[in-house]
């Protein structure tokens, strides 16, 4: 719980031990997935990234004179499946020390930083190194062979996208270590919310909304829109990964429920957008970090009584 009244909302939504453990046994599961789809690299990206972040975490930990907190290992490994399966083990430690450095430890620590931290160093990497990270793609049914297009640049190019909705559901196609596998993602994703670990307003408006812009936008003018298949541009991309393990982090989400919708609406508008206009094919991380900038505002955007308890979702 927080109290707030005429005051500004001081965000506090750290979450418990139990979510957090919840949380990481979850993308520890979809971990495995990836190692089991694109191979034992895998294990090898989330080792770096794990102990880059560790020196960082205890090394702010010991000058403060605090604990270690105990959502530690939540941001290098959703840096690590943020990454693509032929990532340079040098590229994942510049992530992985960059997101929890300057998106996570130097504001304080777990509960005070405004940015998601995995998705702060996955950025940086990202436009500094695009050749990396977005041009050296593992197909799994030819693992000897790196190609330049995922199913989403396919979709969005309107060429070459033959995939079939069991492939990308399963996880047989190119992309990130953690948004092939999306029959998983889904599961453990629907566990997670019946569990009450993450909020189901964040995920559902998010992808609720995509598939309507995108359905519209379709009937507009679709020699513009380049999704001219809504229900699949659901399942190209880090979509689902983002919708359910990414913009659901309680810290830099908003804590009231209907404030949470409308940041799963703004977080879906943003990707629309991104997608089918610039030159970046994937919109997801990039609308989550600029509603994450606008999860204050969010929070703040009505006066509230002077004390007013407010319950905060697990």
């Amino acid at each position: 719980m927080i109290s707030v009244g005429s005051n500004p909302v001081v965000h506090v939504n750290v979450p418990t031990n139990r979510n957090l453990l919840l949380f990481t046994g979850s993308l520890t599961v979809l971990l495995i997935a990836a190692t089991v789809i694109f191979g034992f690299y895998v294990l090898a990206i989330a080792a770096v990234s794990y102990a880059v972040a560790i020196i960082i975490e205890g090394l702010f930990a010991r000058f403060r004179k605090r604990k270690l907190d105990a959502a530690w290992m939540v941001t290098p490994l959703v840096l690590a499946l943020l990454m693509p399966p032929t990532a340079p083990l040098w590229l994942v430690a510049i992530g992985s020390g960059f997101g929890v450095f300057f998106g996570k430890s130097i504001f304080g620590g777990l509960g005070r930083n405004v940015f998601n931290p995995a998705l702060v160093g996955y950025l940086f990497v990202l436009i500094s190194f695009p050749v990396q990270m977005t041009t050296q793609w593992l197909d799994p049914l030819q693992p000897d062979l790196i190609t330049t297009a995922t199913p989403l640049i396919s979709l969005r190019s309107g060429v070459g996208f033959d995939y079939t909705l069991w492939q990308l559901l399963m996880g047989n196609v190119p992309g990130t270590l953690g948004e092939t596998f999306r029959l998983g993602i889904l599961v453990l994703g629907l566990l997670l919310i019946i569990l009450k670990v993450i909020d189901w307003r964040i995920p559902l408006a998010f992808i609720g909304t995509v598939f309507v812009v995108t359905l519209v936008g379709s009937w507009i003018d679709d020699t513009f829109y380049t999704f001219r298949d809504p229900f699949m541009s659901l399942f190209v991309g880090g979509l689902m990964f983002g919708a359910f393990f990414v913009a659901t982090d309680p810290v830099t989400a908003p804590v009231r429920p209907w404030g949470r919708v409308c940041y799963g609406i703004g977080i879906a508008l943003i990707t629309v957008v991104i997608r089918s206009t610039i030159g970046f094919p994937e919109g997801v991380t990039f609308a989550i970090i600029i509603m994450n900038a606008v999860t204050p505002l969010i929070d703040n955007w009505r006066h509230t009584p002077d004390v007013e308890t407010v319950e905060v979702p697990s």
